[in-house]
């Protein structure tokens, strides 16, 4: 049973961090509840392809740290909790040139093997099995669960954010607004969404900082990427750039040829030279501020979670 004089905390924003936030603090004990302007499966993170890969986040110690707390949850979680829509699927990872030495990641995954079998024009490739989360049934699970556990999530635009009591900052790419943080920036996101052709395995190139690409199968439907453009705030799927993204997937799967597109969408990354995990103290209270994920919001949010529940409890002892 919680304290009944124990400290609200409101958590802004609604995607994967906000809830995940809001899921660890009820855990905790903590009163814990989600205000945010737009619901889940409206947010970024609905957009994501959400495999477990950590991309456009720094700095890397934390990153790495972060998401192999995540890696560890994500993999309980399709084992014990497979109403979560998180399942463990092998794929590659393909490089253009050979690199020397493993990736930086790769303590946060329990096995790693180069691969074999490279389509054409690749000079190397890692294969491994990692987490993937099927945002149209997994966004879902973690708000039933803040509710089991107490919590509410509820539609409401702030024009600030509160300055009473102790305050979650999970506002994605609205906190450069929020908080005036002009170092987050969008990094703009295309997909296409084709029917399942029983594809198992995944596969993601980014030889180029602004093209990246990448074929993840969920259980329904086969998620196609994608774009990394800077700066942009166009939320509208552009018919070009779909053409290009269903080429270059189709060249790494030729399976892919004539399968049947069943929507477009567009999520603008929230992305800022580092992570920003930190309280603000001010005389009506405390921000603990969680943004600026990047595209690894879903690979950070365990780990980053955890760390926000500390922050907390800092405040509230």
């Amino acid at each position: 049973m919680r304290d009944a004089d124990a400290v609200r905390v409101t958590v802004v924003g609604a995607g994967v961090m906000g809830l995940t936030c809001a899921v660890r603090l009820r855990e905790a004990g903590h009163d814990a509840h989600v205000l945010a302007r737009d619901l889940p499966l409206e947010t970024t993170s609905a957009v994501a392809a959400a495999i477990w890969y950590p991309y456009l986040a720094e700095p890397r110690d934390n990153v790495l740290r972060w998401s192999t707390a995540t890696y560890t949850e994500l993999a309980r979680l399709a084992h014990e909790a497979p109403s979560a829509g998180v399942r463990v699927r092998w794929g590659t990872e393909l490089l253009r040139r050979r690199a020397p030495g493993e990736p930086w990641w790769r303590g946060a995954v329990p096995a790693v093997e180069p691969a074999e079998r490279l389509p054409e024009g690749f000079a190397a490739g890692w294969r491994l099995q990692v987490p993937v989360a099927d945002t149209s049934t997994y966004l879902g699970w973690l708000l039933d669960r803040v509710v089991a556990l107490g919590g509410t999530v509820t539609r409401h635009w702030l024009p600030s954010l509160p300055n009473r009591g102790v305050v979650v900052n999970c506002s994605g790419l609205a906190a450069r607004a929020l908080t005036q943080d002009t170092s987050l920036r969008p990094v703009r996101g295309q997909v296409v969404y084709v029917d399942q052709i029983g594809l198992r395995e995944w596969w993601i190139e980014h030889s180029d900082d602004t093209v990246l690409t990448y074929v993840v199968p969920r259980e329904n439907d086969i998620v196609l990427g994608g774009t990394a453009e800077e700066d942009s705030f166009d939320p509208h799927p552009d018919p070009q750039t779909a053409t290009a993204i269903l080429a270059r997937a189709t060249t790494l799967v030729p399976a892919l040829a004539g399968a049947t597109v069943t929507g477009h969408r567009v999520g603008l990354r929230p992305a800022r030279p580092s992570v920003r995990l930190e309280t603000e103290r001010h005389d009506g209270g405390a921000v603990v501020h969680c943004y600026g994920h990047g595209g690894s919001g879903v690979t950070l949010s365990w780990g980053c979670a955890d760390d926000v529940v500390a922050a907390v409890q800092r405040l509230t002892e």
